[in-house]
């Protein structure tokens, strides 16, 4: 166990970063999953700059990699571009 104030702080700290970071996360997945499963194209169309966003966003703040963000909205576009074909 910690023996000094700020660690155990920062144990407090760490923790509510995670369940945080945990959150936008799964908030992302289930996101992208709802996308994938989209059969109208104009939904679609409609979903795909918000789901973009919110790959952006947890790229800024460092929850996904920002080399993960590409390959997701690169495979969520080729799907987009397929559905409208």
């Amino acid at each position: 166990m910690a023996n000094h104030k700020s660690a155990l702080k920062r144990i407090r700290a760490n923790k509510m970063k995670q369940m945080r970071n945990r959150y936008h996360a799964k908030t992302m997945r289930n996101a992208i999953k709802k996308f994938r499963l989209l059969t109208e194209v104009e939904a679609a169309k409609e979903q795909y700059p918000k789901l973009v966003s919110l790959i952006d966003k947890n790229a800024k703040r460092r929850i996904i990699h920002k080399n993960k963000a590409a390959n997701l909205k690169s495979k969520l576009s080729r799907k987009l571009v397929v559905a409208a074909e």
